[in-house]
């Protein structure tokens, strides 16, 4: 998730029922998790630790547990008897960021990053947080095997942040190692108050394309640039005349969002030479494939041409290459209107509110139809709500006012995903994370039949 995010206040009822409680065992050790995986953070692709410990957590909730899928990705298996087969996913991996939460917690990991230099590692966006929530959703489903019934998958997904983990897993035969599932359910933490929850309506996220686009010129000395051809001015102007895109390009009633993230040319210290390329990293993001596909195709035609404007004798034609690619994430409507239900039941309207689509983006759509050249298995639907995780000081400190531009205002002043001030209320958001997520899968699955003969769990702790 890549984008700060927006929600809509719900309407309070006189009802306000409160989902069941979380025990005390079942969310100390789910804190510990967190805490444990705060601490200590892997980049896409690295997340060898993080595997193992939520691993571990599944295998002694009494899941059967296969890691390595896709990388470094994990699943776990719990079977109950006959019924659908349900998945739920969280994410393995952090980002380059430099926590500045001040929390004790507080990670102080470095990496290699992409260009072999260490950098600074945060989850700083709650990754961390739906590990833990899963795995006390799974403890508790474990637990109380009378009240549901059929197969639970609980995914441990790598190199989420890079758009390359979903396809990953399917690819090594997610579905061939396991049930393909019916449905995948999967919930991800946003700077609302914690203990809240937010359904869409339609798109969740956008799906984005992330390029990366290499201006070729002809380096020489800074004291004689008519003799060279400098990609830095080309890439100046593509920078400017890409913003056209959306301004000129894009009709008013079709959001799209294009960023250049990243410029990079020249050698640091010498002002005095004319490089030989420059090289962007742009991403475009839209809700509809057709959107992004015209939004990339415009990219590529403003590249070349900038690129023939060079002086002669001409340099090489520009590179365009295609780092990552994701769909929108739209949940299927009939399950999410079915999920929202159950969650009003549960924590009260009160606390469920309506989700505003959002240009943050996401794989998780792969697993489903979306995905299906990938497993090749049609009819999977999906379904995704946001989970608060602003602890109450947080939220009144952000401003008051109960209106919507309030709310607006409160959402603006919040630490956002990414941010390296993004911290979850971890009690609050745990015990409304493991809540929605035991109350979504139960919803998937009837319970079990009384004097069914049914599977106990091994005990012991993680």
């Amino acid at each position: 998730m890549t984008a700060p995010m927006k929600a809509v206040p719900a309407k309070a009822t006189a009802t306000a029922p409160e989902p069941e409680p979380v025990p005390e065992a079942v969310l100390a050790r789910a804190a510990e998790l967190y805490v444990d995986l705060h601490r200590h953070p892997e980049l896409s692709g690295a997340e060898e630790r993080t595997a193992a410990r939520f691993g571990a957590a599944l295998t002694a909730a009494g899941l059967r547990v296969e890691s390595g899928i896709g990388g470094h990705g994990v699943v776990g298996a719990l079977e109950n008897g006959p019924g659908p087969v349900v998945m739920i996913r969280a994410e393995l991996d952090a980002l380059p960021v430099r926590e500045e939460t001040g929390l004790p917690y507080a990670s102080t990991a470095t990496a290699p990053g992409a260009d072999g230099a260490p950098v600074p590692v945060m989850h700083a966006c709650g990754h961390d947080m739906h590990l833990a929530c899963l795995a006390g959703a799974a403890t508790l489903l474990a637990g109380e095997p009378e009240r549901w019934r059929g197969t639970l998958l609980v995914v441990g997904q790598p190199a989420e942040e890079t758009l390359g983990g979903a396809a990953a897993m399917l690819t090594d035969g997610l579905y061939r190692r396991f049930p393909a599932p019916g449905e995948v359910l999967a919930q991800h933490v946003v700077p609302l108050p914690a203990g809240m929850v937010a359904h869409a309506s339609g798109p969740l996220l956008a799906g984005s394309t992330t390029l990366e686009i290499v201006l070729h010129g002809r380096g020489g000395h800074a004291a004689t640039p008519q003799l060279a051809a400098d990609p830095v001015i080309a890439a100046a102007a593509v920078v400017l005349r890409l913003q056209t895109v959306v301004s000129r390009e894009t009709g008013p009633g079709e959001p799209l969002v294009l960023t250049v993230g990243s410029v990079r040319a020249g050698t640091p210290g010498a002002g005095n030479v004319i490089a030989d390329t420059a090289t962007l990293q742009v991403t475009v993001r839209a809700f509809s494939d057709a959107a992004l596909d015209r939004a990339v195709a415009a990219v590529q035609r403003i590249v070349r041409a900038e690129a023939a404007a060079a002086p002669e004798p001409a340099p090489p034609a520009p590179e365009v290459r295609v780092l990552s690619r994701s769909g929108p994430t739209v949940p299927d409507a009939e399950l999410t209107a079915d999920l929202r239900r159950a969650h009003e039941a549960a924590f009260g309207a009160r606390r469920v509110t309506r989700w505003q689509p959002s240009m943050a983006t996401e794989d998780v759509a792969l697993y489903g139809d979306a995905g299906v050249r990938l497993h090749g298995v049609p009819g999977i639907r999906t379904g995704y709500w946001m989970l608060g995780a602003a602890g109450p000081r947080q939220w009144a400190a952000a401003g008051g006012g109960t209106g919507p531009a309030d709310a607006a205002r409160r959402l603006a002043a919040l630490p956002p995903n990414h941010s390296p001030r993004f911290a979850p209320h971890p009690r609050l958001t745990l015990e409304a994370g493991i809540a929605a997520m035991t109350v979504a899968v139960r919803a998937r699955m009837p319970s079990v039949k009384v004097g069914s003969h049914v599977p106990q769990p091994p005990e012991g702790p993680w």
